[in-house]
């Protein structure tokens, strides 16, 4: 039964404890509907509470029958439910930025707001086995590094958890149906206007029939080798970091740049990343280019030079030092 391989998950990774509050993003789709479904299923195994979060982008003409279906649901099952309205359209041409990353943007803000107002601790999503592969394949496409082969993240700063990561969409439409969920359907997810919608419906099925049918379990199997990878990568960058650190503060990192020098590109890279990182809690924004840039800075070794990566993160070489700051 699907209930056991998500709870499978759930204790593999540590997911939900007992005491924990959830909060679930629930769009009254196959996969959100399937969760909360799920979740309330497996209270008897683990003692925690939930809340349902739902955003209403008012962009199709169906979507108050969605929020009317989620609502509905919740009420049944006496379930905490919160809803959100926004023109997503209008939000993302007021902040020059496109639909997808607008609505993503306002669905965690809201969902962190929901957790605030009541006291929860973790945030669901609905992620599959299917958005994660999508995921890889479209890093690969974007020219992403080694990292962008994990995909999506099962556990994210002890927080956002993605308990259907490891089923399959085939593996949902069959349990919706089962348990004749009825859930709503996005139109919009067929139209071929945005990346993961055209690797979804047009990559994908092209691969499955002119390559490989198991493209789905093939891509999720590199996504976890490479986890698996990246997880021992980054304990070793970690300990390099410590050992050529010299001094860490809330404005500026400094690091042993004759030490620095002499390690492997591949780690420079990682050092690098993982300390704009702890600067700023993102390394967003630093490319490849911005990475090549500042190893040759130091190879160079002249002191007083600086580089501005971007409009952020200064590089300053002095004292035989790196000097990783916020560009105030």
């Amino acid at each position: 039964m699907l209930e056991e391989v998500v709870l499978e998950t759930i204790n593999k990774n540590n997911l939900i404890k007992n005491g924990d509050s959830i909060v679930v993003g629930v769009s009254g789709g196959p996969d959100s509907i399937t969760l909360l479904d799920i979740l309330i299923k497996l209270q008897k195994n683990i003692k925690f509470n939930i809340v349902v979060a739902h955003i209403n982008h008012m962009i199709r003409t169906d979507a108050d029958e969605d929020q009317e279906y989620v609502e509905k649901y919740c009420k049944k099952n006496n379930i905490p439910f919160y809803v959100k309205r926004e023109k997503v359209e209008i939000l993302a041409k007021n902040q020059k930025i496109g639909t997808e990353e607008a609505g993503r943007n306002l669905r965690y803000e809201f969902f962190n707001e929901v957790l605030q107002k009541t006291k929860s601790n973790k945030i669901a999503t609905a992620h599959t086995k299917n958005d994660n592969v999508e995921t890889v394949l479209m890093n690969i496409i974007r020219g992403s590094g080694t990292k962008g082969l994990t995909g999506i993240e099962i556990i994210r700063d002890d927080k956002y958890i993605r308990p259907l990561l490891e089923i399959s969409r085939t593996e949902i439409e069959e349990y919706c149906e089962k348990n004749n969920l009825a859930p709503r359907i996005d139109s919009t997810n067929m139209e071929n206007i945005y990346t993961r919608n055209k690797i979804r419906n047009l990559l994908i099925p092209y691969i499955q029939k002119e390559f490989n049918p198991n493209i789905i379990e093939a891509v999720d199997r590199l996504s976890k080798i490479s986890k698996e990878e990246n997880k021992y990568f980054e304990k070793i960058t970690q300990k390099i970091y410590e050992d050529i650190l010299v001094e860490e503060t809330k404005n500026e990192i400094v690091l042993d740049l004759k030490k620095f020098n002499t390690l492997e590109i591949v780690i420079k890279n990682r050092i690098m990343l993982y300390t704009i990182n702890r600067l700023f809690g993102s390394s967003s924004g630093i490319e490849k280019i911005h990475l090549q840039d500042i190893i040759k800075l130091c190879n160079n070794n002249i002191g007083n030079k600086y580089l501005v990566p971007n409009k952020k993160v200064k590089i300053l070489l002095k004292n035989k030092q790196i000097f990783i700051m916020k560009n105030l």
